[in-house]
This record gives structure tokens, C-alpha cells and sequence, in this order.
């Protein structure tokens, strides 16, 4: 008696599930809800202020892999581009209370981001 194996998967363009959609919303929102606490941490200003930032960044970046679980495998290595960006923030006002890293990286890795999670 033959036997038929079942039909090999193709890899065409990835497409993003329900479940990505879930993901990608969320972690817009972790995005935003961050530069809204990232704003305010940046008030309290010097020689204080950088630990709140510093602090922030890190409670970010660890919302953001958080939400990331049960995503495409696109999606979840753009969300950890976006989480490594927001550590290596962190580790920058760390550093000093005068810092003012650039966060053209983190823009790059957000963009990415979205580009991940518009793939219909």
C-alpha cells in the first residue's frame, strides 16, 4: 500500500497571523507608553534624573520582549533590535547625568519594526 507523505511547505513571503497583529499592536503601544515616561523621566533633569531614564529605558526594553512572544520570526527579531536599542539607551545615561545619546538606532530598529509588522 502506498503511502503519501503530506505536502512539503513552501516559503513564500512571509505573512504576519492574528497572533503577530496581536503582538505588533502591543508593542506600539509599549513604544509610545515608553517615550511618554522616557519625556517625563527626562524633566527631572540632572544629577538625579539620568537613573530614572536609565531605568525607564530598561523597563522598555523588557515590555517590548515581553510582548514580543508568539510572534513571526520577523517580527520577533525586529522587536529585539528595538529591546537591544533601548538596553544600549539605558547603559548610555547610565553612564552620565549629562548624557544625550542619539537614538537614531533606536528609530532605525523601529522602523524595521513596523516594516516587520505591515507584512500583510
Amino acid at each position: 500500500m502506498a503511502t503519501s507523505a503530506a505536502p512539503a511547505a513552501t516559503s513564500a513571503a512571509p505573512t504576519n497571523d492574528a497572533a503577530t497583529a496581536k503582538v505588533c499592536d502591543a508593542i506600539r503601544k509599549d513604544i509610545k507608553d515608553n517615550a511618554d515616561k522616557i519625556a517625563k523621566a527626562e524633566k527631572i533633569g540632572p544629577p538625579a534624573g539620568h537613573i530614572a531614564v536609565s531605568a525607564q529605558w530598561t523597563a522598555g526594553s523588557a515590555a517590548v520582549i515581553a510582548h514580543s512572544i508568539g510572534a513571526s520570526e520577523t517580527v520577533s527579531a525586529a522587536a529585539d533590535k528595538v529591546q537591544q536599542e533601548m538596553m544600549g539607551l539605558s547603559d548610555e545615561y547610565n553612564k552620565s547625568a549629562n548624557a544625550k545619546p542619539s537614538r537614531k538606532k533606536l528609530e532605525a530598529a523601529i522602523k524595521d519594526l513596523d516594516a516587520a509588522c505591515s507584512v500583510p
